[in-house]
């Protein structure tokens, strides 16, 4: 299969995403220098503090998000996107002609007033962002174009910040170049935006509501009827929040708990940056190509991790930022802060990526933009809070380390707070550690599952966890029906509940259950869900296969659909089948052991018999991996 880089070669994907990252660099480069002008320019002249200078910055740019984007994201839904996108792109050359008038004219009111119209331009672009991805991006795409875009938007988000600085403290001639930088970068982004194919109005019928306060309230309401959509919602905006805790905080936490400079924050800024572009791009290897949301519980548990050791690494907060980056380098524990920073940054891909995806691929489409304007409006408030936390709590004494350690702790705490109220996010994480850490697990034929529409998948049975790797290797979810003892084994009936497994016995052990799971394999065809059997009722004792017994003919008489042949190869080896072993150190051995899912091609429901399914499962049981 191609790798999510071979997006790049859509027009759609290409353009889109050059678009977007330029009109998030853009966003930096202006705000970088805006607020190095206000530090040390702007203040002196007008005799005002910086600090609150640059807060009045930070509330003009979200301000606008508050604002309009739940108008955003009805228009984002009721008219065609591509062209949405290009009058958005020309409003930025508007508004960067107006900023260069303003480094020109030395007024830093109407330099404010330039970036509150920058937070109106990126409110009115925000719902559009993340919704025109499932319009021309297939469901198993959709993580790794989620990726790509955080890639860009994080690389968009530290290169500003690094080129607004330093152009802006370049005297005139880096103003010079900076207007033109502006220029050139909202030009470009507007002619990739001509690129974009014309991607169709979701609900062009509807009819929009001008206030913002009712709207946003409808929006949550709807958002709230999906209970895994709405907290995917609330995980994001968290992200925000610790994400903005971070972003704000490294540049006084590099000051005076590392004692660098202002070239030692860049570096740790651009390592906690970078780390997220990579923890993002990662998701679509880590996951194989489908929305896994295992890796939010493995994100959540990296981001509370390493952010804790960054306050046992860096305990004082009492120096005065002298050190050059290769002084800072040269000092105990610079690598380990480094480390730990960079690798908050690539949880905290793992952690928001498959959010964005879930939350692209579950909400409906008809109301994606304006579930998304919900989303970029709980963002905002998130990262306001975010601000006046810190400023509570470090204005009364907590240091940054402190403050970090306090982040990280709530970090966890929302996290089983999220996984308690939808366990589908622990159940995915605990087969996502089982496929890659007891098992080195081999799919072939994955393409032979459609992605939509109801199947019969048929498989050996071969060991205790085989539902766990079949579920942890296909894109889909599967109802799996499964001997009810198998069902209740502790830890793994956790995984199974929550996966809405269906339990079952033999006729002559519980009539009642057979029947009740007969009932409710009908139920799920029907409703274009995909099950899988194990035809052969128990476990294998010696490594071969069992007759397949007549429930599969029972099912697709009921109810005739496809039925997909697999079969697993390796595990009658493995740590959980019913292989005998005579010493613990050969059970050991077991760990690690190599596994190969191949999926076959679908059988017609008038072809299936039990016999026929046998032979099918057997021969690809029996092909070399």
């Amino acid at each position: 299969m191609a790798n999510q880089f071979s997006l790049f070669k859509k027009r759609f994907f290409s353009s889109y995403f050059v678009t977007q990252a330029l009109g998030a660099l853009n966003d930096n480069v202006y705000k970088s220098a805006l607020l190095i002008f206000i530090a040390y320019q702007a203040s002196a002249e007008l005799n005002l503090n910086s600090d609150m200078l640059n807060n009045i910055a930070a509330g003009l740019f979200i301000l606008p998000f508050f604002l309009f984007s739940a108008t955003a994201g009805q228009i984002a839904e009721k008219f065609e996107k591509s062209a949405l996108i290009r009058k958005i792109k020309l409003l930025e050359i508007t508004i960067m002609i107006c900023a260069v008038i303003g480094f020109y004219l030395n007024n830093i009111w109407f330099l404010l007033l330039v970036l509150f119209l920058m937070g109106f331009q990126s409110s009115l672009f925000g719902p559009i962002k993340y919704s025109i991805l499932p319009q021309h991006l297939d469901d198993s795409e959709l993580l790794g174009g989620n990726g790509l875009v955080e890639m860009g938007t994080f690389l968009s988000i530290i290169i500003g910040t690094v080129i607004g600085g330093v152009l802006i403290g370049r005297g005139d001639i880096g103003v010079q170049i900076l207007s033109g930088l502006l220029l050139a970068i909202s030009i470009t982004g507007y002619l990739a935006s001509r690129r974009i194919p014309e991607t169709p109005s979701t609900q062009s019928d509807l009819k929009i509501n001008w206030n913002p306060i009712t709207q946003t309230w409808k929006t949550f309401k709807f958002a709230r009827q999906q209970k895994v959509v709405f907290l995917s919602i609330l995980g994001v905006s968290w992200f925000w929040f610790y994400g903005a805790v971070f972003l704000t905080q490294i540049p006084n936490f590099t000051k005076v708990s590392l004692n660098g400079n202002d070239l030692v924050a860049t570096m740790i800024l651009a390592t906690f940056s970078v780390g997220i572009g990579l923890g993002s791009v990662l998701c679509e290897f880590l996951s194989g190509r489908k929305v896994e949301l295992g890796l939010v519980p493995f994100g959540a548990i990296g981001m509370t991790w390493f952010a804790i050791d960054i306050f046992l690494a860096n305990p004082n907060s009492s120096f005065t930022g002298a050190l050059s980056p290769t002084e800072y380098l040269s000092q105990d524990g610079a690598i380990r802060t480094l480390i730990n920073c960079a690798f908050v940054g690539i949880f905290g891909g793992f952690y928001i990526v498959p959010l964005y995806a879930l939350i692209q691929e579950r909400c409906e489409r008809s109301h994606l933009s304006r579930v998304i304007a919900g989303n970029n409006i709980l963002n905002a408030l998130f990262m306001v809070v975010a601000a006046v936390l810190g400023a509570v709590l470090l204005g009364n004494g907590m240091t940054i380390p402190q403050f970090f350690l306090l982040v990280a702790i709530m970090n966890a705490l929302v996290a089983i707070y999220i996984f308690t109220l939808v366990p589908e996010f622990l159940m995915r994480f605990l087969v996502w550690i089982l496929i890659h850490t007891v098992y080195r697990v081999r799919k072939k034929g994955l393409d032979n599952i459609p992605d939509e529409g109801a199947q019969v998948l048929v498989c050996n049975h071969v060991s205790y966890v085989d539902a766990l790797i079949i579920a942890g290797s296909i894109r889909r979810p599967v109802r799996f029906v499964m001997y009810h003892k198998i069902f209740k084994i502790p830890v793994l009936s956790f995984i199974f509940r929550t996966a809405k497994a269906i339990p079952i016995a033999g006729a002559n052990e519980d009539k009642e259950l057979l029947n009740k799971a007969m009932y409710q394999i009908a139920e799920a065809l029907e409703n274009g869900e995909v099950v899988c059997i194990f035809p052969e009722g128990k476990l294998t004792t010696d490594g071969e296969m069992n007759a397949f017994k007549s429930g599969i003919e029972r099912i697709i008489e009921t109810t005739p659909v496809p039925v997909i042949p697999m079969a697993l190869q390796g595990l009658w080896q493995s740590l959980f089948s019913r292989k005998k072993v005579n010493k613990i150190i050969d059970r050991l051995k077991r760990i690690r052991t190599k596994v190969t899912l191949i999926v076959g091609e679908p059988i017609p429901h008038q072809d299936v018999t039990k016999e026929h399914l046998q032979e099918v499962v057997t021969e690809l049981r029996d092909n070399k991996p």
